[in-house]
């Protein structure tokens, strides 16, 4: 039952769940996501979840809790909810080895294989995309090194993630200096308007990109991608339980070509989680080739 909303101004800071509450939650949060809150994570979900009740000026987690869960208006919370529990630590050319991979060998392999079957177009999929720099670094590169020599082809960026406000920052693509720091200062000059301490992506690469909200442990939507060529999955699975890693990993698996290549994090490893994949070893870094 859902307790009795309190006046204005009672906000309480610094709650403490139960370990109940926090079991209900990290439940609740599983089941929607697949990211899984570890014992020791409880002062995180705790802090996280205390700066949205304190604007709508909840004071406890179980007030808030059976607002989200059992109120009509509360099913709009879940997108500030996702964007609560999720870290978006991202900027450009963050992984430069992934990149040269690809453009050294991934996209070359691939447009070879598709020109040999009168195919002229090379999907990509950006997953848990963030703001957009990992998307759009891939986009310069080809842009730079790959749309040149291959003029016929075509190269489709989807970029996804479960953060509705990253995907509209994804989509106006203007950064502030975090975001560029790492960036080849030939990219800058060429590939942003900058003023006033913003960097703004010109349109001739934004084209290559689309971005949607997507949540990697939704079924239905993820069956819905198909067709890809190359997957980036960066940092994701580090949130995962292996049952909920097993689960992305066979959807990702699905999606991608024969022939198509899983690109994840450096941390990360299909260890345990998946044999479908063959390793590639590029200099500094592996792919997962779907064979």
């Amino acid at each position: 039952m859902l307790a009795t909303k309190p006046s204005l101004g009672t906000f309480t800071a610094g709650l403490k769940m139960s370990l109940n509450e926090f079991n209900e939650w990290r439940k609740f949060i599983y089941n929607l996501s697949g990211i899984y809150f570890q014992d020791n994570k409880k002062y995180l979900l705790e802090s996280r979840l205390q700066r949205r009740m304190k604007f709508l000026n909840f004071n406890s987690f179980e007030e808030y809790y059976n607002f989200v869960r059992f109120k009509p208006e509360g099913r709009k919370e879940i997108d500030y909810i996702m964007e609560a529990i999720t870290i978006n630590e991202t900027y450009f050319f963050r992984n430069q080895a992934q990149l040269d991979a690809i453009v050294s060998k991934v996209l070359p392999e691939q447009i070879e294989r598709k020109r040999s079957r009168g195919a002229r177009k090379i999907k990509i999929w950006s997953a848990a995309s963030s703001s957009g720099e990992e998307a759009y670094s891939v986009a310069m590169v080809i842009n730079e090194f790959i749309k040149p020599q291959n003029p016929d082809f075509t190269f489709e960026i989807i970029g996804t993630d479960i953060d509705r406000a990253v995907v509209r920052a994804a989509q106006n693509a203007v950064y502030r200096e975090y975001s560029i720091r790492n960036m080849p200062k030939h990219f800058l000059r060429k590939y942003f308007d900058i003023r006033e301490g913003a960097y703004a992506l010109k349109p001739e690469i934004k084209r290559y990109a689309t971005f949607k909200v997507l949540n990697l442990y939704d079924d239905a939507a993820m069956k819905m991608m198909f067709n890809f060529d190359i997957i980036f999955c960066e940092n994701v699975l580090i949130y995962f339980d292996r049952e909920s890693k097993i689960k992305v990993v066979s959807s990702l698996y699905n999606a991608l070509n024969q022939g198509g290549y899983l690109f994840i994090g450096f941390s990360e490893t299909l260890h345990g989680i998946s044999r479908a994949f063959k390793i590639v070893n590029f200099p500094k870094t592996i792919g997962y080739l779907k064979e």
